[in-house]
């Protein structure tokens, strides 16, 4: 039975996730041979540290640049990114894994990590730049339980970047559905890409459908953030605490600094 809820993860209202973006991995294309594994560690450690000092509220460990993305992790980037995890993994705060887009990987290496959370694209049918996506619900949250994963925190984004649903289902009509039949733990909506701004209609619309978390989950910047904050429970930010606000950047910890004092002053109005 799960014990975990959101208020237990993320206990501060409006709570930021920031990203920990991996370089990219053993077996992508980018990978850099010559720096090798020590590298990945080093400069996720570094920017582990700039956003714990920064006070965000905790951090998504993510392989945003095993570009181009597929449907199914390698062993060789499994292994790779639980090592990274487990020696950079935060104390302080709770942190989560994404693995772009292997929901089974996500999972295992949550529970090898002992993360709090997941992010994944865990319901719906989509055209992608990867193709036809059609994640199945089902399969994921037996294999979480059946592995003893039944703490961690399903974060599902029914609006995911690179991808268009197919169907006649409003997202409102997904969001609920993934609530109510595929136990989702609170709702992420994206824009078109990382880094893009999310509709906030839609979010409003789901906000006011659903009775779990609606998070933001990218283009959030200092300039939208009180606008965002408003009409969500929270929000995951990567590209804009990113040196020149660039995805593939290092973080910047002045821009992590000044975005979390921003945060700060809205939490204290709303």
């Amino acid at each position: 039975m799960k014990t975990n809820c959101f208020e237990s993860v993320f206990p501060k209202p409006k709570p930021i996730i920031a990203m920990a973006h991996l370089p990219a991995l053993p077996g992508t294309p980018r990978y850099d041979k010559k720096l090798g594994i020590n590298h990945i560690v080093e400069s996720l450690q570094e920017d582990v540290n700039h956003l714990i000092d920064g006070r965000v509220d905790a951090v998504i460990y993510c392989n945003e640049d095993d570009r181009p993305y597929v449907f199914e992790a390698g062993i060789e980037q499994i292994a790779t990114m639980s090592r990274v995890i487990a020696e950079t993994k935060p104390d302080e705060i709770p942190f989560g894994v994404d693995f772009l887009w292997d929901p089974m990987a996500t999972i295992a290496i949550a529970h090898a990590t002992g993360a709090s959370f997941v992010r994944e694209v865990f319901t719906g049918v989509y055209e992608s730049d990867m193709g036809l996506w059609s994640p199945r619900a089902g399969n994921f949250i037996r294999f979480k339980a059946n592995i003893g994963g039944d703490d961690i925190l399903m974060l599902c984004n029914i609006v995911p970047e690179f991808a268009s649903p197919l169907g006649s289902r409003s997202a409102v009509e997904r969001a609920q559905s993934a609530v109510t039949s595929s136990l989702a733990d609170a709702i992420l909506i994206s824009g078109n890409m990382a880094g893009a701004e999310a509709d906030k209609s839609v979010i409003g619309d789901i906000k006011n459908r659903v009775n779990v978390p609606v998070l933001v989950n990218t283009g959030v910047n200092i300039e939208n953030v009180k606008d965002y904050l408003l009409l969500s429970d929270g929000a995951i930010v990567g590209t804009s605490l990113k040196r020149d606000g660039i995805t593939w950047n290092p973080v910047d910890p002045m821009r992590v600094t000044l975005f979390m004092e921003k945060v700060d002053e809205i939490r204290k109005t709303i």
